[in-house]
């Protein structure tokens, strides 16, 4: 009996780390603990159970243990109810799944248990912020007043672009948490700079897959009112439609293929990543990166990708770029081919010809190994020596895209810079 609950926690860590996002999930901190005492404690040294000596009591943990196992796996059952897209006439398309155009990633027993021994032996000392992270409140008013080419980061991955006048948003998170589940999983270090319902009316909402970093249910739902148009790789599409957006809001898009609207061009472009929100639904969507080109400025977003010969491709075919938004964070080298780690993530932006960087996918949630900081001071290191010009306003801050200047490094003294720079560092919603 001991074993096989051992097994089946060990099998549970692995679902639960691989979907709440590329094996990282806050609830790890207690799975550990479980894994430990059940593997590594329970079946190489049994007398440990003899620190619960009372049966009542180990009885009462392991029925803990089941209930909390059959709710996830329910819940992610759900999560998996899916129809896959009808892609025969993509390239992408293969035995029944997406595919990367390079590598191909998948999970093998040898890479769960080197992921599950980093897990437990991490040591970091700065997995999430001591202190708030500053934030610079947004209003509606100021967005609706704005007449330049602007860029706002409100968290993660999640770009708010006014271009050309028109709103632009990438991969809209606002929930609390990255998670399947409201009451566990990465919780968000700081507020949005803009509340949800105080955004305008946006014209385009960009999504670049359908992890739950990137993809929020409940956002969609509360956004879809006043959201003109969706652009998404294919098959996400379907996932808003079962979340309630009518079918001639939403645009699918094969890497490669494009969309007008009015005097913007948004084109899709490959990625190096995988698509998944339960146990069983894996690579039934797919992944991408996007050009936003309009009449004065063009743009980059990666959404999540290991470092690959795409961004060459793409800088070759639509750079350069004025800003390129480019993933640097939640990698480890254990999954480098789904996550490029910071030196790579500035490859990429001098293979896409960029004139500026703009680092996202940082400093919002705990979904790896390094410090919450790591990331930016990785990426400035490497911009220094490559020469590359690197953006890292706190959040909320505005971007001018016909004046991009220094901005500061605000992860390194956050209260020397509130102090100085009257920056918040909160919001109030």
């Amino acid at each position: 009996m001991r074993t096989a609950l051992a097994l089946f926690a060990l099998l549970l860590t692995w679902q639960l780390n691989r979907l709440s996002y590329r094996f990282n999930c806050a609830p790890l901190k207690y799975w550990r603990k479980c894994v430990n005492l059940l593997v590594f404690q329970g079946l190489t040294l049994p007398w440990q159970w003899r620190r619960f000596r009372a049966p009542p009591i180990k009885l009462a943990i392991t029925i803990a243990m089941l209930i909390v196992a059959l709710y996830v796996i329910w819940e992610q059952a759900m999560n998996s109810r899916y129809t896959p897209p009808e892609s025969k006439n993509s390239a992408n398309w293969v035995a029944g799944k997406f595919v990367n155009s390079e590598k191909k990633y998948q999970t093998h027993i040898k890479n769960i248990w080197e992921i599950s021994k980093a897990y437990i032996s991490a040591e970091r000392k700065e997995p999430v912020p001591k202190q708030q992270v500053p934030v610079v409140g947004i209003s509606r008013e100021i967005l609706l007043n704005e007449n330049k080419d602007v860029v706002y980061r409100l968290t993660h991955s999640t770009m708010l672009m006014k271009i050309a006048g028109h709103f632009v948003l990438t991969d809209p998170v606002f929930s609390e948490r990255a998670s399947p589940f409201s009451w566990f999983g990465p919780k968000r270090f700081h507020q949005s700079p803009i509340a949800l319902q105080a955004l305008p009316e946006i014209d385009i909402v960009l999504i670049s897959h359908d992890h739950y970093d990137h993809l929020d249910k409940k956002a969609i739902k509360q956004l879809h009112n006043k959201v003109g148009r969706f652009l998404t790789p294919l098959g996400v599409g379907k996932r808003l439609q079962g979340w309630g957006v009518p079918a001639d809001k939403i645009t699918e898009l094969d890497w490669w293929q494009s969309y007008d609207f009015n005097d913007l061009k948004f084109h899709a472009t490959p990625a190096q990543h995988f698509s998944g929100r339960g146990m069983f639904d894996r690579d039934k969507t797919l992944w991408a990166s996007w050009v936003i080109a309009g009449p004065q400025a063009r743009l980059f977003f990666s959404g999540d990708s290991g470092y690959f010969s795409g961004f060459k491709e793409i800088g070759e075919r639509y750079g350069p770029f004025d800003l390129t938004m480019i993933e640097t964070g939640a990698y480890n080298e254990l999954w480098s081919e789904i996550h490029m780690l910071p030196e790579q993530s500035v490859q990429a932006h001098l293979d896409l010809q960029g004139k500026a960087m703009f680092p996202i996918h940082n400093s919002s949630f705990d979904l790896a190994l390094h410090d919450w900081y790591e990331p930016l001071e990785r990426a400035l290191s490497a911009a220094d020596r490559q020469g590359v010009k690197l953006l890292t306003p706190p959040m909320g801050e505005k971007v001018e895209l016909q004046a991009l200047t220094e901005t500061l490094r605000w992860w390194r003294k956050p209260q020397a810079l509130e102090a100085n720079t009257g920056l918040s560092m909160a919001v109030e919603l």
